[in-house]
């Protein structure tokens, strides 16, 4: 059968067991790994709801700066990803050096603000992501206490994801997740003996749970460098090195990452604004109720990761080759398996609703109605974000970061945003509906992006390496 370019023919829509074996190799351990972070967040909170609802809220909302500098750090390793599954799929081993320069440098400089907000403006921007609340005070004393030992983890943990995403980048999935086993082992025990004072070590509280983060991000950035130093791998750069940039690429890769961190930033901005006013439509049972609800599907927006990085890994290597008609099929293959594992999600997703009485029970009837709403509701949005995200990642595999600007921002900033104000300020419903009401705005995101798809401003070899014969032509399937 013939393909056409721009074509899929019929049955097309699915690609052959062996592309999907493939793909799920990239996918699985990077879910893996991604659910062994998110059981970590879990029992922190499991452990951390034994002290009450404000003491879980403290941590949560002091949880909200780390968040949006984990996003921020791995928007950056998004950036020069797209870059370094090219040059790695043209053998370019001083472009994937390159890369990882943008990555290192920029996730320094990212974590500059970070430091001024954990150590110098605490308490001022922590009480923005609770107005109104009716027990902010005591919250804000529980949180400050949180952050300002979490600044000690911030540096390593941007050297450990800049690592280990390069090391995702070139397929190689394995490592990362062990590195992060042993991090989530480490976290665990610490938290049990600092948390409630276990063995004779000292009781701290939400300091407890703060220290014992410290010490496995520590620990895991140790066993990431020796790695790196040991294996040598082909985005080495030695320290001498650092400094010695390709100005040019840089300036390729940062105009790129200015699109994916605007997109990401208006995200963050949004999602900081609509935590704040669900926060504000209670007290600490709201907070504490609404962050259980999210540590739960954690376990679920495992999907997430996996989806991008098996996307983005696929479609990067073979546009660093240059084979764009295959690319092309890939695309939809790819796009069509993450439609069926969206739903396979939702399931997954209603059946972590056991966990909400075992894991959340000592929190307040109220904060654990809302935990469950909340779970129950997300598994049903699973399907519409899982395929969103094979959009994105479709996109930026080949360097179209303007998608996510234009539709995703575009779409936050002019209707999201506005809707939730204005229901936040007009009508009285709970903090489920209201998120309820405004994720909704996601399904006419879906079909925009695939709208933009179309026009294959993604199909595009960033790495410049010369296509084979006959690959922008017609191909038999």
């Amino acid at each position: 059968m013939k393909l056409k370019a721009g074509k899929t023919g019929p049955g097309q829509w699915f690609g052959p067991l062996k592309f999907y074996r493939s793909s799920l190799a990239i996918a699985v351990p990077v879910m893996l790994q991604q659910l062994i972070q998110s059981m970590v967040s879990l029992i922190d909170n499991f452990m951390v709801s034994g002290l009450g609802d404000v003491a879980m809220s403290g941590v949560n909302v002091a949880g909200q700066v780390l968040f949006v500098f984990m996003v921020f750090i791995n928007t950056i390793c998004m950036s020069g990803g797209i870059f370094m599954t090219q040059f790695f799929g043209a053998g370019d081993r001083q472009g994937m050096g390159q890369a990882f320069r943008f990555k290192l440098l920029m996730g320094l400089a990212a974590f500059v603000p970070y430091a001024l907000v954990c150590l110098a403006f605490p308490r001022p921007v922590l009480s923005l992501m609770l107005l109104g609340n009716t027990q902010a005070d005591l919250i804000l004393d529980e949180g400050v206490r949180y952050i300002r030992i979490m600044f000690w983890m911030g540096l390593p943990m941007t050297l450990s994801v800049s690592i280990a995403s390069s090391m995702r980048d070139m397929g190689q999935v394995r490592i990362p997740l062990v590195i992060t086993v042993i991090a989530t082992v480490t976290n665990t025990l610490f938290n049990w003996l600092l948390i409630y004072g276990n063995l004779g070590f000292p009781r701290l509280g939400v300091r407890g749970a703060a220290l014992a983060t410290v010490i496995a991000r520590g620990m895991e950035f140790l066993i990431f460098l020796w790695v790196y130093l040991r294996r040598k791998p082909e985005f080495l750069v030695r320290v001498r090195e650092l400094l010695r940039i390709d100005w040019k690429l840089f300036r390729d890769i940062l105009r790129k990452s200015a699109m994916m961190l605007l997109c990401e930033m208006v995200w963050v901005l949004s999602e900081t604004v609509t935590t704040a006013l669900y926060n504000g439509r209670g007290g600490a049972d709201v907070v504490s109720g609404m962050s259980a609800g999210f540590a739960i599907a954690n376990l679920y927006f495992m999907a997430f990761g996996g989806i991008y990085s098996a996307t983005g890994v696929i479609l990067g290597r073979t546009l660093g080759e240059g084979n764009l008609e295959k690319a092309r099929r890939e695309k939809t293959w790819l796009l069509s398996g993450s439609a069926v594992f969206g739903f396979i999600m939702t399931l997954f997703g209603l059946a972590t609703t056991f966990l909400v009485p075992l894991v959340f029970g000592r929190l307040s009837e109220s904060a654990i109605g809302i935990c469950r709403s909340m779970v129950i509701l997300m598994a049903f949005f699973m399907p519409v974000w899982v395929y969103a995200n094979a959009q994105q990642a479709v996109a930026r595999s080949g360097g179209d970061t303007a998608m996510g600007a234009w539709v995703d921002a575009a779409l936050t900033l002019l209707v999201m945003l506005p809707l939730v104000l204005i229901l936040a300020r007009f009508t009285d419903v709970g903090p489920v509906i209201l998120y309820c009401s405004v994720k909704v705005v996601d399904l006419l995101k879906v079909v925009l992006f695939h709208l933009w798809l179309k026009r294959e401003r993604w199909l595009r070899n960033l790495a410049g390496k010369n296509p084979p014969e006959g690959s922008g032509k017609s191909e038999r399937a």
